[in-house]
């Protein structure tokens, strides 16, 4: 594989990106969410950053001649998309479900070892979570803001198409680094303006 030290710290802006935004929504959303709404989400947004930072950290490994440390890199899809799937079922219940009861996480494991299942956890999840975030940008009357969203959800989306490529190629990890930079990019952006925009005061109902 052609990773250098270089591309894989790179590969740490994205993760650093989403974990700020996902610290700007958290501390935004912490009262119009229930316990178990927010517990969900906080721990979706987490796993998905200790995801990010663990493949980082493989790639950095690698490239600097220390190990292969295959178990960094092996975990890093399931553990974002269940991360993500959580994320988006925690916002979703802010919005659907009465916030002075707390909801119940329920746990379905796959039972086959297929990354399809994983796939559908984190396009349902991102989907949850960037449909939520629009509707409070139409709530806070900022429009444009959708647009930001919408291009953070598709160079995720994007991100799941190339997982499929050849990553032995530094060209393929390049592009990947980029698109992803772009999609957290946008989410960190889009949190921050909705912030900026009094999300924390907006009143839900």
């Amino acid at each position: 594989m052609e990773f250098t030290v270089g591309m894989a710290l790179v590969d740490y802006i994205p993760v650093i990106c989403f974990a700020i935004g996902a610290v700007i929504l958290m501390r935004d959303l912490y009262n119009k969410m229930s316990k178990g709404a927010f517990a969900l989400f906080a721990g979706g947004t987490i796993m998905i950053t200790i995801a990010g930072a663990l493949k980082a950290t493989w790639k950095l490994l690698y490239a600097a001649g220390v190990c292969n440390f295959e178990a960094l890199n092996n975990m890093f899809f399931p553990t974002q998309s269940i991360g993500f799937l959580l994320a988006g079922v925690g916002i979703l219940a802010m919005l659907v479900y009465n916030q002075k009861e707390d909801s119940k996480l329920r746990s379905v494991p796959p039972v086959f070892s297929g990354t399809f299942v994983f796939v559908g956890f984190m396009v349902a999840g991102l989907g949850l979570i960037d449909a939520i975030l629009c509707i409070l940008a139409a709530k806070l009357k900022k429009p444009a803001l959708i647009a930001v969203f919408v291009l953070s959800f598709i160079c995720s989306l994007c991100m799941g198409y190339l997982s499929s490529k050849d990553f032995t190629e530094a060209s393929m990890n390049w592009i990947a680094e980029g698109v992803n930079v772009v999609g957290q990019g946008s989410f960190l952006a889009g949190a921050y303006l909705l912030h900026k925009n009094g999300l924390a005061e907006l009143e839900l109902k």
